[in-house]
């Protein structure tokens, strides 16, 4: 079994959300005990509905919000422990959207160099990794002189992924890295991520509302509702025969191209989770449709089943 490159320890993190002026700040759990570990190599998905807590737990994973409880283990070390240089050697993202996470003032060279000015590399030996790693992404050297705004949409995702992978890290947080992207760019960006993967020995924690996407690069996948991880398991096991209620009302969710078949009902209702109003016991009984008198009252604790964790009373 491969040593883990990421553990995540009871993590949790809270906000405080003020409503208005005269209304008391309310506490928001949006990651609340999550606890997994990544083996080095793999590729590790979360998936959920939008609030769910995925994107905090990415910031967490990336050291760029401390956590309210818990640990995050990297490669053996804290990740708190570790002064800023080091966890940037270590870990990078990719983000959502290409454009607004690229200065639109700046050259590419400049974009995709900045993590090795930051480490202090001289300015000849930047502009050579530069080039080298604008060709692996597959853009031409003679794109570092261009803006943001002269590139695609998929030229600037691969900017984006040349300026992660700049610094040789060993583990790459991916948080919706094509959910910006058309159709064909995606396939080629799925494809790029895992070349680089193999090429570089690459962990990734990949997210995403995709789950074709999901169901395609990763190797197990985690399931969150509401600041919890519901189901935990391989990526074949987990499509194939999802445990949990909520995991199997997501993948009912999926549309499909057939004619005539409209948008699928998934028996969820019409109501929509609060991370600052969770409701007791199971947090996801008022929605779950096979929900008993008990639910109400004991929150499930994640258990061993058939290869996978789940965290249901019922199943």
């Amino acid at each position: 079994m491969r040593a883990p490159a990421i553990e995540v320890r009871a993590v949790t993190r809270h906000f405080r959300q003020s409503t208005g002026l005269f209304t008391a700040a309310r506490s928001v759990r949006a990651v609340d005990g999550v606890s997994f570990s990544v083996p080095t190599g793999s590729c590790f998905g979360i998936v959920g509905e939008s609030g769910c807590g995925k994107s905090t737990l990415a910031r967490l994973i990336l050291g760029l919000h401390p956590p309210t409880g818990g640990e995050i283990v990297v490669e053996g070390q804290s990740l708190q422990a570790m002064d800023r240089r080091a966890r940037a050697r270590l870990i990078q993202p990719v983000f959502q959207d290409p454009f607004s996470s690229l200065n639109p003032r700046r050259r590419i060279r400049d974009i995709v160099g900045l993590p090795l000015a930051a480490q202090g590399t001289n300015p000849a030996q930047r502009d050579r990794q530069v080039d080298a790693m604008l060709e692996r992404v597959g853009l031409s050297a003679e794109m570092g002189g261009r803006l943001p705004a002269q590139l695609s949409g998929g030229q600037r995702q691969r900017v984006a992924i040349a300026r992660a992978l700049v610094l040789r890290p060993r583990i790459v947080v991916c948080d919706e890295p094509t959910s910006a992207l058309d159709v064909s760019v995606q396939a080629q960006i799925l494809n790029l991520l895992a070349e680089l993967r193999r090429d570089f020995g690459l962990t990734l924690v990949f997210i995403s509302h995709n789950l074709a996407v999901v169901e395609h690069v990763c190797d197990e996948v985690a399931v969150m509702y509401l600041g919890r991880i519901v189901e935990r398991a391989p990526t074949d096991t987990l499509f194939r025969a999802p445990a949990h209620p909520y995991t199997r009302a997501l993948l009912a969710s999926v549309l499909t191209p057939e004619p005539g078949l409209g948008i699928p009902d998934v028996g969820l209702g019409d109501s929509y989770p609060d991370p600052a109003n969770i409701p007791p016991g199971c947090r996801f009984h008022p929605r779950c449709p096979i929900a008993e008198a008990g639910c109400s009252e004991r929150d499930p604790s994640p258990r061993a089943l058939d290869g996978r964790e789940v965290a249901c009373h019922l199943v």
